[in-house]
């Protein structure tokens, strides 16, 4: 693990205390339960703003800490470790980045403050279809008589139900010249926008986003620059810490339970082939964190090769919690396959999480195109 500075060490630590006392896996089993409409409790969510993670990598000029993606990832990490549902990611981590990134002066001093203080939830509307594919955008945004008209629809949009305001990713069409892709700020709740959600196995606040002939304001569209590798890297790293979470809670599960389970008049971790597994397990942990790491302090240091370490950790991240949470259930057995057992609920998201932001197929594909294979 990458050495901290005292005030990294101090916000992992409040981090961890509040996971541990606050949010156990027990309060998402009751927000599971009664099918939280939000996809998260909101009293969860106002503890998290009053310790000041909403705005932990936005600017100090714009209402926030401007700590970096490296600190951020230690909160991340202890909520992925006990599942914790909350807009942080979606809002203050990508919808904060893309505004960071692309807003004009007058967007941020619009917005951004908001989201540090946690008040208002930006989130981004970028894929179309199953699968991440950030170059396949068929919502288009055309000029009209009346002004710009945004048409289309998005799908899988994390907190898509609780959002104030989305970022559209869209094609700006205009007569005689070539389409560029822009983002869109626009009001969740303005005409011709329906949301509807997604029942997802890990019970979180998806939407399906259609918008039919929405009238939008120029002032609301951010020129990207023709890509949205900047945002989408962020959003890929900054998912892996709190992967990385879910995979190391899963992984003292099991080794708790190797400990503790007896079979034959000795604990079953006693026996030579589960001990080696779980030697394996740890040794992969660790080299998953050291990618994960790796590919936030470049995201801080804007480093060339930030591209390259983003897909690297996000391959690494995906293929162990694939492994980890399956063996999470395996090493249990029937205990594992009930739902009065937790282990259930580390399999689903993990599943989900693996998907996010391109799965291992997709960065390992991208990895090797960036080395030149």
């Amino acid at each position: 693990m990458a050495a901290l500075n005292e005030e990294q060490q101090m916000i992992k630590d409040q981090a961890t205390a509040w996971v541990k006392a606050q949010a156990p896996v027990s309060k998402f089993r009751a927000m599971r339960d009664q099918e939280a409409p939000l996809g998260f409790f909101p009293d969860t969510w106002t503890a998290m703003t009053e310790l000041g993670w909403s705005g932990l990598v936005i600017p100090e000029a714009y209402g926030g800490a401007g700590l970096g993606y490296q600190t951020l990832g230690l909160v991340l990490e202890q909520l992925g470790r006990n599942l914790v549902a909350s807009p942080l990611f979606a809002s203050s981590v990508v919808g904060a980045a893309a505004l960071m990134t692309w807003g004009s002066d007058a967007q941020k001093q619009s917005v951004l403050p908001s989201i540090a203080n946690g008040s208002r939830w930006v989130v981004l509307a970028l894929d179309e279809g199953p699968r991440f594919n950030p170059t396949s955008i068929t919502t288009r945004l055309e000029k009209s008589e009346q002004g710009w008209v945004l048409s289309g629809h998005k799908t899988f949009v994390m907190e898509g139900m609780a959002a104030h305001d989305l970022l559209v990713a869209a094609e700006v069409v205009q007569p005689g010249l070539e389409p560029e892709l822009c983002l869109v700020l626009v009001d969740a709740d303005i005409a011709g926008l329906s949301r509807v959600p997604m029942k997802t196995m890990d019970a979180r606040g998806y939407a399906n986003i259609s918008f039919d002939q929405v009238l939008v304001e120029s002032d609301a569209i951010l020129d990207i620059q023709g890509s949205l590798q900047t945002v989408t890297d962020i959003a890929a790293a900054t998912i892996a810490s709190e992967m990385l979470g879910t995979a190391a809670a899963a992984f003292d599960m099991t080794l708790d339970y190797l400990k503790t389970r007896k079979q034959f008049g000795q604990v079953i971790g006693g026996f030579q082939a589960l001990g080696h597994r779980a030697a394996s397990l740890y040794s992969e942990m660790e080299l998953t964190r050291s990618c994960v790491e790796a590919a936030l302090v470049a995201l801080d240091q804007s480093s060339e090769n930030s591209s390259e370490l983003v897909a690297l950790s996000k391959t690494k991240v995906s293929e162990f919690l694939h492994e980890m949470s399956g063996q999470l259930i395996q090493i249990h057995g029937g205990i594992g396959m009930t739902d009065d057992f937790d282990a259930g609920f580390y399999l689903k998201r993990a599943r989900v999480l693996e998907s996010a932001y391109g799965n291992a197929a997709y960065h390992r594909d991208r990895y090797a195109s960036i080395l030149g294979f």
